[in-house]
């Protein structure tokens, strides 16, 4: 079923002056914000962090001469709100998963901020994981230090682990733990069809972390 190209598009697709592109522009985002606020808003953390995802998602429909609403524009099988909507929340993906990832050489200020994040995740984590990390031992002789290296220790590997971690399960405990979102809020963020399979992606990656933990030499609950 193709559908109507609406006036705001049609105008910007059709004007290759800048200025009046940038007027259709205008008019564009005018229209669509709401919706694509409400995306931005989607993925939790800050209304800062929210509002620099917003930025991101008009600057991908932006570049290469609007190429992505080109692609909808001679295609018109589902609406246009339908479409910005896949748009949308792959480029909240793909900044989450930029801002989550692993850390590189020569990084800048977003990147020891994210690092910074990552940290807070593995303390949040480690409290799911490994619960009694702090408890003393059956005879309550284990001292103050001793705990403190052995905390230590867990953290700097389990922090290995999780950046180790395929983008989308990295993704999926950040929405978990650090934004304390429920299962059914994060399935369709993720793209996953309910709450029981978050759950079970859930455990699957605890799972897995565990595994890598103990070929690092630490078994439950402490090393």
């Amino acid at each position: 079923m193709s559908r109507d190209v609406p006036p705001e598009l049609a105008s910007l697709l059709a004007h290759h002056d800048p200025v009046r592109r940038d007027v259709a522009w205008d008019a564009f985002v005018a229209r669509y914000s709401k919706l694509l606020l409400l995306i931005a808003r989607e993925f939790g953390g800050s209304h800062d962090d929210a509002m620099d995802r917003y930025a991101v998602i008009l600057e991908r429909l932006r570049e290469d001469d609007f190429r992505r609403l080109r692609v909808w524009e001679g295609d018109r099988r589902s609406a246009i709100t339908t479409w910005l909507g896949v748009i949308a929340r792959r480029v909240c993906l793909d900044e989450l998963r930029r801002r989550y990832g692993r850390a590189g050489r020569g990084d800048g200020a977003d990147d020891i901020a994210a690092r910074r994040e990552r940290r807070r995740l593995v303390d949040l984590v480690t409290e799911e994981l490994v619960p009694d990390i702090d408890a003393p031992d059956a005879h309550g002789t284990v001292a103050a230090a001793e705990l403190a290296l052995r905390r230590s220790e867990l953290r700097v590997r389990l922090e290995q682990c999780v950046n180790e971690l395929a983008p989308d399960d990295q993704l999926l405990l950040t929405l978990r733990f650090r934004d304390d979102r429920s299962a059914a809020e994060i399935a369709p963020i993720v793209g996953m069809p309910s709450a029981f399979h978050v759950y079970r992606r859930i455990n699957k990656v605890a799972s897995l972390l565990r595994d890598a933990l103990r070929r690092r030499g630490v078994e439950d609950p402490v090393p």
